[in-house]
Protein backbone atom coordinates (compact mmCIF):
# COMPACT_ATOMS: atom_id res chain seq x y z
CA UNK A 1 0.00 0.00 0.00
CA UNK A 2 1.02 3.37 -1.12
CA UNK A 3 -0.91 6.49 1.04
CA UNK A 4 -0.38 9.45 -0.96
CA UNK A 5 -0.80 12.58 1.79
CA UNK A 6 -0.85 15.60 -0.57
CA UNK A 7 -2.84 16.11 -3.39
CA UNK A 8 -5.63 18.71 -4.36
CA UNK A 9 -9.24 18.17 -6.45
CA UNK A 10 -10.73 20.72 -7.93
CA UNK A 11 -13.80 18.90 -8.84
CA UNK A 12 -17.19 20.53 -7.49
CA UNK A 13 -15.35 24.35 -7.63
CA UNK A 14 -14.73 24.83 -11.53
CA UNK A 15 -19.15 25.65 -12.06
CA UNK A 16 -18.76 28.38 -9.58
CA UNK A 17 -15.48 29.72 -10.29
CA UNK A 18 -16.48 30.25 -14.52
CA UNK A 19 -19.35 32.75 -12.98
CA UNK A 20 -16.35 34.86 -11.71
CA UNK A 21 -14.91 37.75 -12.94
CA UNK A 22 -11.72 38.42 -10.72
CA UNK A 23 -9.19 36.02 -9.52
CA UNK A 24 -9.78 33.33 -8.14
CA UNK A 25 -11.77 32.42 -11.36
CA UNK A 26 -12.14 29.72 -14.21
CA UNK A 27 -11.64 31.50 -17.92
CA UNK A 28 -10.98 29.63 -21.55
CA UNK A 29 -8.07 30.72 -23.11
CA UNK A 30 -7.77 31.04 -27.18
CA UNK A 31 -7.46 27.20 -28.14
CA UNK A 32 -10.50 26.34 -25.95
CA UNK A 33 -8.32 25.03 -22.30
CA UNK A 34 -9.95 25.68 -19.18
CA UNK A 35 -7.43 28.18 -17.30
CA UNK A 36 -7.67 27.84 -13.41
CA UNK A 37 -6.66 31.41 -12.02
CA UNK A 38 -5.24 31.41 -8.66
CA UNK A 39 -4.42 34.37 -6.24
CA UNK A 40 -1.16 34.11 -7.42
CA UNK A 41 -0.69 31.98 -11.02
CA UNK A 42 -2.83 30.44 -13.93
CA UNK A 43 -2.45 26.84 -15.19
CA UNK A 44 -4.05 25.22 -17.63
CA UNK A 45 -6.17 22.53 -16.15
CA UNK A 46 -5.38 18.62 -17.15
CA UNK A 47 -8.40 16.39 -16.61
CA UNK A 48 -6.78 15.59 -13.20
CA UNK A 49 -8.04 18.67 -11.70
CA UNK A 50 -11.78 17.45 -12.14
CA UNK A 51 -12.05 13.98 -13.68
CA UNK A 52 -12.22 11.23 -11.30
CA UNK A 53 -11.61 8.43 -13.94
CA UNK A 54 -8.27 10.43 -15.09
CA UNK A 55 -6.86 10.92 -11.59
CA UNK A 56 -7.88 6.60 -10.48
CA UNK A 57 -5.74 6.39 -13.50
CA UNK A 58 -2.41 7.93 -12.36
CA UNK A 59 -2.89 6.62 -8.98
CA UNK A 60 -2.84 2.93 -10.76
CA UNK A 61 0.28 4.12 -12.94
CA UNK A 62 2.00 5.66 -10.45
CA UNK A 63 1.45 2.29 -7.99
CA UNK A 64 -0.77 4.73 -5.02
CA UNK A 65 -3.84 2.67 -3.40
CA UNK A 66 -4.98 5.35 -1.22
CA UNK A 67 -5.04 9.28 -1.83
CA UNK A 68 -5.72 12.39 0.86
CA UNK A 69 -7.79 14.83 -1.63
CA UNK A 70 -7.26 18.20 -0.19
CA UNK A 71 -9.37 21.58 -0.60
CA UNK A 72 -7.19 23.80 -3.12
CA UNK A 73 -6.07 25.90 -0.52
CA UNK A 74 -3.67 28.07 -2.56
CA UNK A 75 -6.50 28.45 -4.90
CA UNK A 76 -8.17 31.65 -2.39
CA UNK A 77 -11.56 30.30 -2.48
CA UNK A 78 -11.35 29.72 1.25
CA UNK A 79 -10.41 33.19 1.84
CA UNK A 80 -12.74 35.49 -0.55
CA UNK A 81 -15.68 37.55 1.35
CA UNK A 82 -17.98 35.23 3.52
CA UNK A 83 -20.72 36.01 1.09
CA UNK A 84 -18.62 34.12 -1.96
CA UNK A 85 -16.77 31.70 -0.14
CA UNK A 86 -19.42 29.90 2.02
CA UNK A 87 -22.12 28.10 0.20
CA UNK A 88 -19.23 27.76 -2.54
CA UNK A 89 -17.15 26.26 0.36
CA UNK A 90 -20.03 24.21 1.82
CA UNK A 91 -20.76 22.59 -1.66
CA UNK A 92 -17.28 21.75 -2.31
CA UNK A 93 -16.81 19.77 1.40
CA UNK A 94 -20.11 18.09 0.44
CA UNK A 95 -18.93 17.11 -2.55
CA UNK A 96 -15.80 16.21 -1.54
CA UNK A 97 -17.31 14.08 1.13
CA UNK A 98 -19.38 11.85 -0.81
CA UNK A 99 -16.37 10.71 -3.15
CA UNK A 100 -15.25 9.72 0.02
CA UNK A 101 -17.89 7.78 0.80
CA UNK A 102 -18.25 5.62 -2.25
CA UNK A 103 -14.40 5.11 -2.95
CA UNK A 104 -14.16 2.48 -0.38
CA UNK A 105 -11.14 3.68 1.56
CA UNK A 106 -9.32 4.89 -1.88
CA UNK A 107 -9.86 8.52 -1.39
CA UNK A 108 -9.77 10.60 2.01
CA UNK A 109 -10.48 14.14 2.30
CA UNK A 110 -9.80 17.44 3.83
CA UNK A 111 -12.37 20.64 3.73
CA UNK A 112 -11.64 23.91 3.07
CA UNK A 113 -13.10 26.68 5.60
CA UNK A 114 -14.72 29.91 5.07
CA UNK A 115 -12.02 32.25 6.58
CA UNK A 116 -13.23 35.44 6.01
CA UNK A 117 -15.53 34.99 9.22
CA UNK A 118 -13.73 32.63 11.54
CA UNK A 119 -17.13 31.78 13.87
CA UNK A 120 -18.51 30.49 9.94
CA UNK A 121 -15.03 28.74 9.70
CA UNK A 122 -15.49 27.02 13.24
CA UNK A 123 -18.90 25.75 12.45
CA UNK A 124 -17.48 24.40 8.94
CA UNK A 125 -14.54 22.92 10.86
CA UNK A 126 -17.16 20.91 13.13
CA UNK A 127 -19.42 20.02 10.30
CA UNK A 128 -16.09 18.65 8.46
CA UNK A 129 -15.28 16.16 10.99
CA UNK A 130 -18.83 14.88 12.89
CA UNK A 131 -21.55 15.26 9.98
CA UNK A 132 -19.20 14.91 6.84
CA UNK A 133 -16.78 12.30 8.08
CA UNK A 134 -13.90 14.35 6.26
CA UNK A 135 -10.25 13.87 8.17
CA UNK A 136 -9.93 17.56 8.35
CA UNK A 137 -9.21 20.92 6.73
CA UNK A 138 -6.58 22.61 4.96
CA UNK A 139 -4.99 26.07 6.05
CA UNK A 140 -3.55 28.88 4.57
CA UNK A 141 0.29 29.12 5.39
CA UNK A 142 0.39 32.46 5.73
CA UNK A 143 -1.62 32.66 9.30
CA UNK A 144 1.54 30.58 10.40
CA UNK A 145 4.04 33.41 9.35
CA UNK A 146 3.96 35.13 12.81
CA UNK A 147 2.04 33.78 16.29
CA UNK A 148 0.31 36.58 16.40
CA UNK A 149 -2.04 35.79 12.85
CA UNK A 150 -1.98 31.98 14.15
CA UNK A 151 -3.97 32.83 17.21
CA UNK A 152 -6.67 34.41 14.88
CA UNK A 153 -7.68 30.51 14.71
CA UNK A 154 -8.19 29.65 18.10
CA UNK A 155 -12.09 29.42 16.81
CA UNK A 156 -11.05 26.85 14.38
CA UNK A 157 -8.55 25.15 16.37
CA UNK A 158 -10.68 24.90 19.32
CA UNK A 159 -13.34 22.87 17.48
CA UNK A 160 -10.58 20.90 15.50
CA UNK A 161 -9.13 19.57 18.73
CA UNK A 162 -12.07 18.71 20.24
CA UNK A 163 -13.40 16.88 17.20
CA UNK A 164 -9.57 15.09 16.51
CA UNK A 165 -8.76 16.25 13.31
CA UNK A 166 -5.49 16.52 10.85
CA UNK A 167 -4.84 20.27 9.71
CA UNK A 168 -2.86 20.49 6.80
CA UNK A 169 -0.27 24.16 6.85
CA UNK A 170 -0.13 24.86 2.89
CA UNK A 171 1.27 27.59 1.16
CA UNK A 172 -1.67 30.45 0.73
CA UNK A 173 -3.11 33.88 1.49
CA UNK A 174 -5.40 35.14 4.30
CA UNK A 175 -8.29 37.13 3.81
CA UNK A 176 -7.76 40.42 2.01
CA UNK A 177 -4.09 40.17 1.08
CA UNK A 178 -3.09 41.06 -1.77
CA UNK A 179 -0.99 38.54 -4.44
CA UNK A 180 2.68 38.84 -4.28
CA UNK A 181 4.36 40.85 -7.03
CA UNK A 182 6.12 38.69 -9.37
CA UNK A 183 10.17 38.61 -9.06
CA UNK A 184 12.26 41.08 -11.47
CA UNK A 185 14.02 37.98 -12.54
CA UNK A 186 13.46 34.02 -12.27
CA UNK A 187 10.11 34.64 -10.70
CA UNK A 188 8.56 31.58 -10.78
CA UNK A 189 11.72 29.86 -9.45
CA UNK A 190 12.30 32.17 -6.75
CA UNK A 191 8.46 32.37 -5.61
CA UNK A 192 7.81 28.81 -6.35
CA UNK A 193 10.86 26.98 -5.06
CA UNK A 194 12.72 29.57 -2.69
CA UNK A 195 10.47 31.61 -1.10
CA UNK A 196 7.58 29.43 -0.66
CA UNK A 197 10.21 26.56 0.74
CA UNK A 198 11.58 29.28 3.29
CA UNK A 199 8.19 30.59 4.34
CA UNK A 200 7.29 26.75 4.90
CA UNK A 201 10.01 27.21 7.59
CA UNK A 202 8.74 29.83 9.11
CA UNK A 203 5.15 28.17 9.51
CA UNK A 204 6.50 25.22 11.10
CA UNK A 205 8.66 27.45 13.23
CA UNK A 206 5.53 29.19 14.36
CA UNK A 207 3.79 26.15 15.10
CA UNK A 208 6.52 24.94 17.20
CA UNK A 209 7.38 28.40 19.49
CA UNK A 210 3.74 29.47 19.82
CA UNK A 211 2.27 26.95 22.13
CA UNK A 212 -0.48 25.69 20.03
CA UNK A 213 1.22 21.94 19.99
CA UNK A 214 0.62 22.09 23.53
CA UNK A 215 -2.88 23.85 24.18
CA UNK A 216 -4.07 21.56 20.72
CA UNK A 217 -2.97 17.67 21.32
CA UNK A 218 -5.68 16.13 19.22
CA UNK A 219 -4.14 18.58 16.05
CA UNK A 220 -2.11 16.61 13.97
CA UNK A 221 -0.15 19.23 12.31
CA UNK A 222 0.71 18.21 8.56
CA UNK A 223 3.05 20.88 7.19
CA UNK A 224 3.77 20.37 3.26
CA UNK A 225 7.54 19.82 1.64
CA UNK A 226 9.46 18.31 4.11
CA UNK A 227 9.12 21.75 6.20
CA UNK A 228 10.59 23.92 3.68
CA UNK A 229 14.04 24.55 4.63
CA UNK A 230 14.36 23.49 8.44
CA UNK A 231 15.98 20.48 7.88
CA UNK A 232 18.92 21.89 5.95
CA UNK A 233 19.09 24.86 8.27
CA UNK A 234 18.23 23.09 11.81
CA UNK A 235 22.30 23.59 12.93
CA UNK A 236 21.68 27.08 12.01
CA UNK A 237 18.61 27.74 13.88
CA UNK A 238 20.55 25.65 17.33
CA UNK A 239 23.46 27.57 16.70
CA UNK A 240 21.68 31.14 16.78
CA UNK A 241 19.93 30.24 19.51
CA UNK A 242 22.77 28.88 22.19
CA UNK A 243 25.05 31.46 21.04
CA UNK A 244 22.73 34.58 21.83
CA UNK A 245 21.44 32.79 24.46
CA UNK A 246 17.83 32.91 22.91
CA UNK A 247 14.89 32.06 25.83
CA UNK A 248 13.07 29.28 22.66
CA UNK A 249 15.34 26.86 21.19
CA UNK A 250 13.93 24.41 18.18
CA UNK A 251 15.76 20.90 18.37
CA UNK A 252 15.37 18.20 16.19
CA UNK A 253 12.96 16.54 18.86
CA UNK A 254 10.66 19.77 18.51
CA UNK A 255 10.49 19.10 14.66
CA UNK A 256 9.30 15.19 15.33
CA UNK A 257 5.86 16.84 17.52
CA UNK A 258 4.95 17.78 13.40
CA UNK A 259 4.69 15.50 10.46
CA UNK A 260 5.70 16.26 6.99
CA UNK A 261 4.83 15.10 3.47
CA UNK A 262 7.76 14.98 0.68
CA UNK A 263 5.60 16.35 -1.95
CA UNK A 264 7.86 17.67 -4.97
CA UNK A 265 11.03 17.16 -3.69
CA UNK A 266 13.35 14.63 -4.55
CA UNK A 267 15.78 11.39 -3.07
CA UNK A 268 18.58 13.64 -1.40
CA UNK A 269 16.01 15.86 0.15
CA UNK A 270 14.18 12.74 1.56
CA UNK A 271 17.75 11.33 2.70
CA UNK A 272 18.01 14.80 4.71
CA UNK A 273 14.67 14.78 6.40
CA UNK A 274 15.38 11.68 7.50
CA UNK A 275 18.40 11.65 9.06
CA UNK A 276 16.97 15.32 11.07
CA UNK A 277 13.42 14.18 11.81
CA UNK A 278 13.08 10.68 11.30
CA UNK A 279 11.15 8.70 8.63
CA UNK A 280 8.36 8.10 11.01
CA UNK A 281 7.56 11.66 10.98
CA UNK A 282 7.69 11.75 7.20
CA UNK A 283 4.75 10.85 4.19
CA UNK A 284 4.41 10.55 1.30
CA UNK A 285 3.12 13.35 -0.82
CA UNK A 286 2.68 13.87 -4.83
CA UNK A 287 0.97 17.41 -4.92
CA UNK A 288 -0.82 16.03 -8.05
CA UNK A 289 -2.42 17.38 -10.26
CA UNK A 290 -0.08 19.98 -10.21
CA UNK A 291 3.41 17.60 -10.67
CA UNK A 292 1.61 15.29 -12.48
CA UNK A 293 5.04 13.95 -14.03
CA UNK A 294 6.61 13.51 -11.37
CA UNK A 295 7.63 9.72 -9.51
CA UNK A 296 7.31 10.17 -6.15
CA UNK A 297 7.79 6.37 -5.29
CA UNK A 298 10.98 5.95 -7.38
CA UNK A 299 12.36 9.10 -5.33
CA UNK A 300 11.78 7.81 -1.85
CA UNK A 301 13.58 4.24 -3.97
CA UNK A 302 16.06 6.00 -4.97
CA UNK A 303 17.01 7.72 -1.68
CA UNK A 304 19.93 6.62 0.49
CA UNK A 305 18.07 4.93 3.66
CA UNK A 306 17.17 1.39 4.66
CA UNK A 307 14.42 -0.11 3.17
CA UNK A 308 12.38 -0.04 6.80
CA UNK A 309 12.02 3.73 6.22
CA UNK A 310 10.86 3.92 3.05
CA UNK A 311 8.17 1.62 4.04
CA UNK A 312 7.29 4.30 7.07
CA UNK A 313 7.50 7.27 4.10
CA UNK A 314 5.40 5.26 1.62
CA UNK A 315 2.18 4.31 4.17
CA UNK A 316 3.34 3.69 7.43
CA UNK A 317 3.76 7.29 9.07
CA UNK A 318 0.25 8.13 7.12
CA UNK A 319 -1.59 5.00 8.53
CA UNK A 320 -0.54 5.66 11.98
CA UNK A 321 -1.78 9.33 11.17
CA UNK A 322 -4.99 8.21 9.88
CA UNK A 323 -5.28 5.40 12.79
CA UNK A 324 -5.71 8.88 15.15
CA UNK A 325 -8.68 10.12 13.31
CA UNK A 326 -11.42 7.41 13.05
Amino acid sequence: MAIDMHSHYYGGLVDALRSRSLRPNVTTDGCGHSLLNAMTASTVMTPGYTELPARLAYLDRAGLTTQLLTFPGALGVDVMPIGDALGVVRDYNDHLAEICRQSSGRFIGLGGLPLADMAQAAVEMRRIRLSLGLAGAILPGNYFLSIATAETLQPVMQVANEAGALLMVHPGLMPGELSPQPYADNSVLRASALNLQASLSHMALTLLTSGMLESYPNIVFQVVNLGGTLPFILERLEAVAYSRSLPVKVTRSDLRRLVFDCASLGPRAIELAVNVVGADRIMLGTDYPIFEPSDVLASVAEARINDADKQSIVNGTAAIVLSQLV
